[in-house]
């Protein structure tokens, strides 16, 4: 499963991951027109793997809580974030709901769920943060370190 499939980092993910032929592959993102593209996308290139495309919000336990129960996957590639630095010290609340309660909410369902793997994506802008957005994905850091 990638979170955050739609996005840049995400949907370059995807395509790498497609090329190692995995069993099913779980596309989700809550930019409905991003998995749109997305999904097309992987039935026209990669139309031999089985993908899911899930609109979701990441901040909603119950929906993800959901997905893991039909989905099952194995290994979770968390890419789903707010990233634009000037953006998101304007809309801080934003970058925190998602980037810091968002990433507790899928690493904690993985958790629960029993996922072999999570893969946290992170930014070098986690290192010794100068930025909300960077602080935001050092606490998500954090949070899969627990």
């Amino acid at each position: 499963m990638i979170t955050g499939a739609s996005g840049s980092i995400g949907a370059e993910l995807a395509r790498q991951i497609a090329r190692f032929s995995p069993a099913s592959l779980i596309l989700l993102d809550q930019d409905e027109t991003g998995i749109f593209w997305i999904s097309r996308e992987f039935q026209e290139r990669f139309s031999k793997i089985e993908h899911h495309s899930v609109v979701a919000d990441i901040r909603d336990e119950q929906k993800m809580r959901s997905i893991f129960e039909r989905h099952k996957p194995e290994i979770i590639f968390h890419a789903a974030a707010y990233k634009h630095v000037p953006l998101m010290e304007i809309e801080a609340d934003e970058a925190v709901k998602n980037n810091i309660f968002g990433t507790s909410v899928v690493a904690s369902v993985a958790l629960k769920y029993g996922a072999e793997k999570f893969v946290f994506i992170s930014t070098d802008k986690a290192v010794n943060p100068t930025s909300l957005m960077g602080a935001t994905k050092r606490v998500g850091e954090m949070i899969c370190e627990m």
